[in-house]
Protein backbone atom coordinates (compact mmCIF):
# COMPACT_ATOMS: atom_id res chain seq x y z
CA UNK A 1 0.00 0.00 0.00
CA UNK A 2 1.51 3.80 -1.08
CA UNK A 3 2.50 5.75 2.44
CA UNK A 4 3.19 9.27 1.60
CA UNK A 5 5.90 8.91 4.57
CA UNK A 6 8.11 6.26 3.34
CA UNK A 7 10.03 6.41 -0.16
CA UNK A 8 10.63 3.75 -2.37
CA UNK A 9 13.24 2.05 -0.25
CA UNK A 10 10.23 1.99 2.65
CA UNK A 11 12.40 4.54 4.75
CA UNK A 12 11.05 7.26 6.29
CA UNK A 13 10.77 11.06 4.57
CA UNK A 14 7.71 12.98 6.07
CA UNK A 15 6.24 12.51 9.49
CA UNK A 16 2.27 12.98 9.25
CA UNK A 17 0.66 10.20 11.42
CA UNK A 18 1.38 7.18 13.11
CA UNK A 19 -1.69 5.57 11.27
CA UNK A 20 -0.17 2.79 8.70
CA UNK A 21 3.70 3.58 9.89
CA UNK A 22 5.64 0.11 10.02
CA UNK A 23 6.67 -1.26 13.57
CA UNK A 24 10.05 -1.18 12.20
CA UNK A 25 10.31 2.88 11.65
CA UNK A 26 8.11 3.46 14.92
CA UNK A 27 11.29 1.78 16.43
CA UNK A 28 13.83 3.06 14.56
CA UNK A 29 12.56 6.36 16.35
CA UNK A 30 12.24 5.38 19.71
CA UNK A 31 15.94 3.86 19.07
CA UNK A 32 17.24 6.79 17.61
CA UNK A 33 15.81 9.27 20.40
CA UNK A 34 16.99 6.64 23.21
CA UNK A 35 20.45 7.75 21.52
CA UNK A 36 19.79 11.14 21.96
CA UNK A 37 18.74 10.69 25.61
CA UNK A 38 21.85 8.90 26.19
CA UNK A 39 24.15 11.27 24.56
CA UNK A 40 22.62 14.21 26.78
CA UNK A 41 22.80 12.38 30.22
CA UNK A 42 26.38 12.31 29.31
CA UNK A 43 26.68 16.04 28.73
CA UNK A 44 26.52 16.03 24.74
CA UNK A 45 23.53 18.06 23.75
CA UNK A 46 25.23 19.11 20.23
CA UNK A 47 25.41 17.62 16.36
CA UNK A 48 25.95 18.32 13.45
CA UNK A 49 23.27 16.32 11.87
CA UNK A 50 21.13 19.24 10.12
CA UNK A 51 24.26 22.14 10.04
CA UNK A 52 23.56 24.25 7.21
CA UNK A 53 20.04 23.11 6.48
CA UNK A 54 16.95 25.60 7.45
CA UNK A 55 13.99 24.02 9.34
CA UNK A 56 10.26 26.20 9.72
CA UNK A 57 8.28 26.10 12.26
CA UNK A 58 4.69 26.54 10.88
CA UNK A 59 2.53 27.10 13.61
CA UNK A 60 -1.18 28.38 12.40
CA UNK A 61 -2.46 27.31 16.15
CA UNK A 62 -1.10 28.62 19.49
CA UNK A 63 1.62 26.28 21.09
CA UNK A 64 4.05 27.20 23.79
CA UNK A 65 5.31 23.37 24.56
CA UNK A 66 5.77 21.25 20.75
CA UNK A 67 6.98 24.77 19.42
CA UNK A 68 9.11 25.19 22.03
CA UNK A 69 10.54 21.55 22.00
CA UNK A 70 10.37 21.22 18.09
CA UNK A 71 12.83 24.50 18.41
CA UNK A 72 15.64 23.10 20.69
CA UNK A 73 15.37 19.99 18.54
CA UNK A 74 16.80 21.77 15.63
CA UNK A 75 18.99 23.80 17.08
CA UNK A 76 20.49 20.47 19.11
CA UNK A 77 20.78 19.34 15.59
CA UNK A 78 23.01 22.54 14.29
CA UNK A 79 19.83 23.61 11.84
CA UNK A 80 19.18 27.23 11.34
CA UNK A 81 15.68 27.63 12.90
CA UNK A 82 12.72 30.23 11.70
CA UNK A 83 9.31 30.40 13.78
CA UNK A 84 6.98 32.24 11.61
CA UNK A 85 4.69 34.34 12.64
CA UNK A 86 1.56 33.67 11.54
CA UNK A 87 -0.80 36.19 13.15
CA UNK A 88 1.61 38.46 10.89
CA UNK A 89 2.64 36.59 8.56
CA UNK A 90 1.26 36.57 4.43
CA UNK A 91 -1.72 34.08 5.31
CA UNK A 92 -2.77 36.60 7.49
CA UNK A 93 -3.71 39.05 4.70
CA UNK A 94 -5.12 36.24 2.32
CA UNK A 95 -2.19 34.07 0.93
CA UNK A 96 -2.87 30.35 0.44
CA UNK A 97 -1.08 28.19 2.46
CA UNK A 98 0.81 26.64 -0.58
CA UNK A 99 1.82 29.98 -1.51
CA UNK A 100 3.12 30.52 1.97
CA UNK A 101 4.82 27.02 1.67
CA UNK A 102 6.25 27.67 -2.39
CA UNK A 103 7.58 31.08 -0.58
CA UNK A 104 9.37 29.78 2.01
CA UNK A 105 11.03 27.01 -0.32
CA UNK A 106 12.43 29.89 -2.12
CA UNK A 107 13.85 31.13 0.73
CA UNK A 108 16.02 27.81 1.01
CA UNK A 109 14.00 25.70 3.33
CA UNK A 110 14.75 21.81 4.03
CA UNK A 111 11.97 21.00 6.83
CA UNK A 112 8.40 22.37 7.53
CA UNK A 113 7.19 21.63 11.15
CA UNK A 114 3.83 22.22 10.71
CA UNK A 115 0.66 22.78 13.12
CA UNK A 116 -2.21 23.46 11.21
CA UNK A 117 -6.26 23.96 12.58
CA UNK A 118 -7.26 21.91 9.50
CA UNK A 119 -6.88 17.93 9.65
CA UNK A 120 -5.05 17.01 6.67
CA UNK A 121 -2.87 20.46 6.31
CA UNK A 122 0.66 18.90 6.61
CA UNK A 123 -0.49 15.58 4.61
CA UNK A 124 -1.28 18.48 1.49
CA UNK A 125 1.90 20.66 2.41
CA UNK A 126 4.07 16.90 1.55
CA UNK A 127 2.01 16.56 -1.25
CA UNK A 128 3.57 19.49 -2.95
CA UNK A 129 7.10 20.01 -1.79
CA UNK A 130 9.85 19.81 -3.81
CA UNK A 131 11.80 16.66 -3.69
CA UNK A 132 14.22 16.91 -0.77
CA UNK A 133 12.24 18.90 1.40
CA UNK A 134 10.87 16.96 4.93
CA UNK A 135 7.62 17.65 6.46
CA UNK A 136 6.51 16.66 10.60
CA UNK A 137 3.24 16.82 11.55
CA UNK A 138 2.84 19.05 14.96
CA UNK A 139 -0.84 18.43 15.08
CA UNK A 140 -3.37 18.86 12.81
CA UNK A 141 -7.00 19.50 13.61
CA UNK A 142 -8.83 16.76 14.96
CA UNK A 143 -6.50 13.74 12.67
CA UNK A 144 -2.62 13.30 13.95
CA UNK A 145 -0.28 14.48 16.26
CA UNK A 146 2.42 11.51 15.56
CA UNK A 147 5.56 13.15 17.55
CA UNK A 148 3.37 13.10 20.67
CA UNK A 149 2.28 9.66 20.41
CA UNK A 150 5.93 8.87 19.78
CA UNK A 151 7.11 10.79 22.70
CA UNK A 152 4.12 9.20 24.76
CA UNK A 153 5.63 5.77 23.28
CA UNK A 154 8.92 6.37 24.24
CA UNK A 155 7.66 7.34 27.36
CA UNK A 156 5.68 3.94 28.27
CA UNK A 157 8.98 1.77 26.43
CA UNK A 158 10.65 3.86 29.17
CA UNK A 159 9.10 2.81 32.15
CA UNK A 160 7.55 -0.35 30.99
CA UNK A 161 9.13 -1.98 28.74
CA UNK A 162 7.42 -4.46 27.05
CA UNK A 163 4.64 -2.91 24.83
CA UNK A 164 2.85 -6.66 24.73
CA UNK A 165 2.11 -7.30 28.10
CA UNK A 166 0.74 -3.54 28.47
CA UNK A 167 -2.95 -2.32 29.30
CA UNK A 168 -3.49 1.42 28.93
CA UNK A 169 -6.05 3.43 29.22
CA UNK A 170 -6.85 6.62 27.32
CA UNK A 171 -9.13 8.87 29.37
CA UNK A 172 -11.30 11.92 28.90
CA UNK A 173 -12.17 14.01 25.40
CA UNK A 174 -11.53 10.97 22.83
CA UNK A 175 -13.69 12.97 20.26
CA UNK A 176 -11.58 16.28 19.59
CA UNK A 177 -7.65 14.79 20.35
CA UNK A 178 -5.11 14.04 17.76
CA UNK A 179 -3.10 12.71 20.35
CA UNK A 180 -5.84 10.03 21.24
CA UNK A 181 -6.21 8.66 17.82
CA UNK A 182 -2.09 8.76 17.15
CA UNK A 183 -1.36 6.52 20.33
CA UNK A 184 -4.41 3.92 19.79
CA UNK A 185 -2.21 3.85 16.19
CA UNK A 186 1.04 3.72 17.54
CA UNK A 187 -0.11 1.62 20.62
CA UNK A 188 -1.71 -1.55 18.74
CA UNK A 189 1.74 -1.28 15.63
CA UNK A 190 3.63 -1.97 18.56
CA UNK A 191 1.79 -5.14 19.87
CA UNK A 192 0.27 -3.45 22.98
CA UNK A 193 -3.18 -6.37 23.63
CA UNK A 194 -5.51 -3.93 25.10
CA UNK A 195 -6.14 0.00 24.64
CA UNK A 196 -8.93 1.42 26.26
CA UNK A 197 -10.39 4.40 26.15
CA UNK A 198 -12.65 6.14 28.55
CA UNK A 199 -14.96 9.10 28.92
CA UNK A 200 -18.81 10.04 28.95
CA UNK A 201 -20.76 8.71 25.85
CA UNK A 202 -20.81 12.55 23.99
CA UNK A 203 -16.72 12.90 24.16
CA UNK A 204 -16.10 9.16 22.02
CA UNK A 205 -16.45 9.02 18.80
CA UNK A 206 -18.00 5.95 16.83
CA UNK A 207 -15.58 3.53 15.42
CA UNK A 208 -13.17 3.54 18.11
CA UNK A 209 -13.75 -0.58 17.66
CA UNK A 210 -12.42 -0.50 14.50
CA UNK A 211 -8.84 1.02 15.52
CA UNK A 212 -8.42 -1.39 18.48
CA UNK A 213 -9.59 -0.04 20.93
CA UNK A 214 -11.90 -1.29 23.96
CA UNK A 215 -14.86 1.55 24.67
CA UNK A 216 -15.42 2.23 28.64
CA UNK A 217 -17.91 4.92 30.01
CA UNK A 218 -17.52 4.06 33.68
CA UNK A 219 -13.95 5.38 34.88
CA UNK A 220 -14.04 2.15 38.00
CA UNK A 221 -14.23 -0.31 35.30
CA UNK A 222 -12.18 1.53 33.05
CA UNK A 223 -8.99 1.79 35.06
CA UNK A 224 -9.16 -1.42 36.98
CA UNK A 225 -5.89 -3.46 36.22
CA UNK A 226 -4.09 -0.88 34.10
CA UNK A 227 -0.76 -0.36 33.46
CA UNK A 228 -0.78 2.90 31.55
CA UNK A 229 -2.80 6.18 32.31
CA UNK A 230 -3.28 8.74 29.84
CA UNK A 231 -5.19 11.35 30.91
CA UNK A 232 -6.63 13.60 28.01
CA UNK A 233 -7.40 17.94 28.54
CA UNK A 234 -11.14 18.87 27.75
CA UNK A 235 -10.24 20.86 24.14
CA UNK A 236 -12.92 23.41 24.92
CA UNK A 237 -11.53 25.03 21.89
CA UNK A 238 -12.96 22.99 19.52
CA UNK A 239 -16.39 22.18 20.95
CA UNK A 240 -19.20 23.68 19.55
CA UNK A 241 -23.07 23.44 21.17
CA UNK A 242 -22.74 21.46 24.85
CA UNK A 243 -20.58 17.77 25.60
CA UNK A 244 -20.69 18.64 29.15
CA UNK A 245 -23.25 19.43 32.04
CA UNK A 246 -19.94 21.41 33.55
CA UNK A 247 -16.05 20.72 33.97
CA UNK A 248 -17.19 19.75 37.89
CA UNK A 249 -19.38 17.54 36.38
CA UNK A 250 -16.54 15.76 34.43
CA UNK A 251 -14.29 16.03 37.31
CA UNK A 252 -16.88 14.28 39.75
CA UNK A 253 -17.01 10.99 36.87
CA UNK A 254 -13.96 11.34 34.43
CA UNK A 255 -11.26 13.06 36.99
CA UNK A 256 -8.16 11.58 37.78
CA UNK A 257 -8.01 11.23 41.57
CA UNK A 258 -5.87 9.32 44.16
CA UNK A 259 -9.08 6.76 44.69
CA UNK A 260 -9.80 6.15 41.10
CA UNK A 261 -6.19 5.67 40.58
CA UNK A 262 -5.87 2.55 42.92
CA UNK A 263 -7.87 0.71 40.65
CA UNK A 264 -5.23 0.72 38.56
CA UNK A 265 -2.27 -1.53 38.77
CA UNK A 266 -0.30 -0.41 41.55
CA UNK A 267 2.78 0.60 39.56
CA UNK A 268 0.58 1.99 36.64
CA UNK A 269 1.97 5.46 35.18
CA UNK A 270 0.18 8.37 34.58
CA UNK A 271 0.47 10.48 31.33
CA UNK A 272 -0.90 13.25 30.01
CA UNK A 273 -0.27 15.24 26.95
CA UNK A 274 -0.16 19.00 28.88
CA UNK A 275 -1.26 21.51 28.87
CA UNK A 276 -3.34 20.16 32.07
CA UNK A 277 -6.06 21.36 34.05
CA UNK A 278 -6.07 20.46 37.08
CA UNK A 279 -9.20 20.22 38.98
CA UNK A 280 -10.83 19.37 35.89
CA UNK A 281 -9.43 16.28 34.17
CA UNK A 282 -6.80 15.41 36.87
CA UNK A 283 -5.96 16.17 40.97
CA UNK A 284 -3.31 17.90 41.55
CA UNK A 285 -2.39 15.21 44.22
CA UNK A 286 -2.05 12.74 41.24
CA UNK A 287 -0.42 15.01 38.89
CA UNK A 288 2.33 15.70 41.25
CA UNK A 289 2.78 12.34 42.87
CA UNK A 290 5.27 9.53 42.15
CA UNK A 291 3.44 7.43 39.85
CA UNK A 292 2.93 10.63 37.41
CA UNK A 293 5.80 10.78 34.49
CA UNK A 294 4.33 13.89 33.03
CA UNK A 295 7.71 15.88 32.86
CA UNK A 296 9.72 13.39 31.67
CA UNK A 297 7.24 13.17 28.76
CA UNK A 298 8.41 16.83 27.97
CA UNK A 299 12.38 15.58 28.69
CA UNK A 300 11.94 12.75 26.21
CA UNK A 301 9.91 14.76 23.79
CA UNK A 302 13.01 16.83 22.97
CA UNK A 303 14.99 13.53 22.18
CA UNK A 304 12.20 12.05 19.80
CA UNK A 305 11.69 14.70 18.28
CA UNK A 306 15.41 15.59 17.43
CA UNK A 307 15.24 12.21 16.33
CA UNK A 308 12.28 12.00 13.86
CA UNK A 309 13.68 15.29 11.97
CA UNK A 310 17.46 13.71 11.99
CA UNK A 311 15.72 10.97 10.21
CA UNK A 312 13.16 12.22 7.76
CA UNK A 313 16.65 15.33 6.96
CA UNK A 314 18.92 12.16 6.33
CA UNK A 315 16.61 10.18 4.20
CA UNK A 316 15.49 13.36 2.37
CA UNK A 317 18.82 14.04 1.33
CA UNK A 318 19.37 11.15 -0.51
CA UNK A 319 15.88 11.59 -2.59
CA UNK A 320 16.56 15.01 -3.51
CA UNK A 321 19.89 13.95 -5.05
CA UNK A 322 18.22 11.35 -6.82
CA UNK A 323 15.80 14.07 -8.22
Amino acid sequence: MYNPQLNAQGELIHLLTTEGLPKRILTQILDRAAEYVAAGEAGNKKFATLAGRSVFNLFFENSTRTRTTFEIAAKRLSADVTSLNIQASSTAKGETLLDTIHNLEAMGADLFVVRHAQSGAAHLIAQHVQPGIAVVNAGDGRHAHPTQALLDMYTIRHFKGDFTKLRVAIVGDILHSRVARSDIHALTTLGCPEVRVIGPKTLIPTGMESLGAHVYHDMAEGLKDVDVVIMLRLQNERMSGAFLPSTHEFFKYYGLTPEKLALAKPDAIVMHPGPMNRGVEIDSAVADGAQAVILPQVTFGIAVRTAVMAIVSENQRGRGAQA
